[in-house]
Formats: C-alpha cells, sequence, structure tokens
C-alpha cells in the first residue's frame, strides 16, 4: 500500500518531506502534485521507476520523460542548448512549461527518446514540489499523472491512492495543485514548435 502524506502547502513539514525522499532514494514511485496537476516522480537513474510509469501509463519507448528541477541554474549539466534556446526557457521559467530539449551525457540513455536523444525539462513554481526537490538534492525524473482511461489528468491526492494503492509507494499531498497539464514546447530543432497547449501561454513560441 502507497504511504500517504499529507502537508502544509505552505510550509510543507520536513519531517514528511524526509520521509518521502527516502522512499525515492530506495528506489520508490510516488505521486506528487505540481502547478499543473500531479504528476509520477522517481529518482534519476532508477530504470524500474521508469517502467513502473510506463506500466501504469501505457507509455511507448518514445515517450519524452522530464526532470523536474528546483530553478533554471541546474539545467546546464542535463542539456544542450544554444544561445537563443537559453534565452527562451530563462524567460519562461519557472513556470507551467515543459521544454523538449537535447541531452547531455550526463542523462541517462533509458531517459532520452530513443531516436532524438531529447529529454524534458521543467522548473515548476509550486512550493510544495520545491520543497520537496531541495529535500532530496537532485532532480525528479516524472511524467503527468494522466492514467489510460482518463480523459484528465488527476489532481486530487486520496483519488491518487485509491487508484494507485498498490502501483506507486507513495502520494504527497498538499492540497493546492494546478489543474491544467505544462504547455510542451520542443526546442530540440531550429525552431520552437508547440506540442501541446497547456496551462502555460504558447503565444511566445508560435
Amino acid at each position: 500500500m502507497a504511504q500517504y502524506f499529507d502537508v502544509h502547502p505552505d510550509n510543507p513539514q520536513p519531517r514528511s518531506l524526509a520521509q518521502v525522499t527516502r522512499i525515492l532514494e530506495q528506489g520508490g514511485l510516488i505521486a506528487y502534485p505540481t502547478d499543473s496537476c500531479y504528476a509520477l516522480g522517481c529518482a534519476l537513474g532508477n530504470a524500474e521507476g521508469l517502467e513502473r510509469i510506463r506500466r501504469i501509463r501505457h507509455l511507448g519507448e518514445r515517450h519524452h520523460f522530464t526532470l523536474v528541477i528546483s530553478e533554471f541554474a541546474q539545467l546546464g549539466p542535463y542539456v544542450e542548448m544554444d544561445n537563443w534556446v537559453f534565452r527562451a526557457v530563462k524567460a519562461a521559467t519557472p513556470g507551467p512549461y515543459t521544454f523538449i530539449l537535447k541531452a547531455s551525457r550526463e542523462v541517462p540513455r533509458m531517459m532520452q527518446h530513443p531516436r532524438k536523444r531529447t529529454i524534458g525539462v521543467r522548473v515548476p513554481q509550486h512550493r510544495t514540489t520545491l520543497a520537496l526537490l531541495e529535500a532530496h538534492g537532485q532532480p525528479l525524473v516524472s511524467s503527468t499523472l494522466l492514467l489510460p482511461d482518463h480523459d484528465e489528468p488527476l489532481v486530487d491526492g486520496w483519488a491518487i491512492k485509491d487508484l494507485l494503492d498498490h502501483e506507486i509507494d507513495a502520494v504527497l499531498d498538499s492540497g493546492d495543485c494546478g489543474i491544467d497539464p505544462t504547455t510542451v514546447v520542443d526546442l530540440s530543432g531550429d525552431e520552437p514548435e508547440v506540442l501541446r497547449v497547456g496551462a502555460g501561454d504558447p503565444a511566445q513560441f508560435e
């Protein structure tokens, strides 16, 4: 059964965050809130965690997993960015965007698109997410919690626990959660390409 952690939306309890971090470090898979719906997340390099996400969401091998990072300055080791890409991403972070970028050698191959060698990256603007990232001390590998038989992503912690109680290891709930998924922008080519319109305004990339 998944452990359930209910934390304060403005001041998430450090003890609960430490327990969730321990679950991640031990190879666990969690559901956690962001500024754009809930996400499934595991530690960087957790191959089994990635397979569990694929299984839960019925994803193919070409799905872009997302590195969720607490601030723009931490992106450098994981992605390659030309000057125009650097400026575009910096101007839109933090916020409800996922950017598809060229992955660096620091990113495990199992996380990359098998042909394009790209990866999704995201800098959220959500207090609980940022507190979890700070406690964990490294990026989370994530995917929006959109189940294959659902039209919309999940946004309620207790509902997630009921549905996925035996498929994930923990649910982190702080009550406040965005209801729209991120806007996804591919910046790995010569020009921006908006792949999905969500919570972030796509105008600046069109």
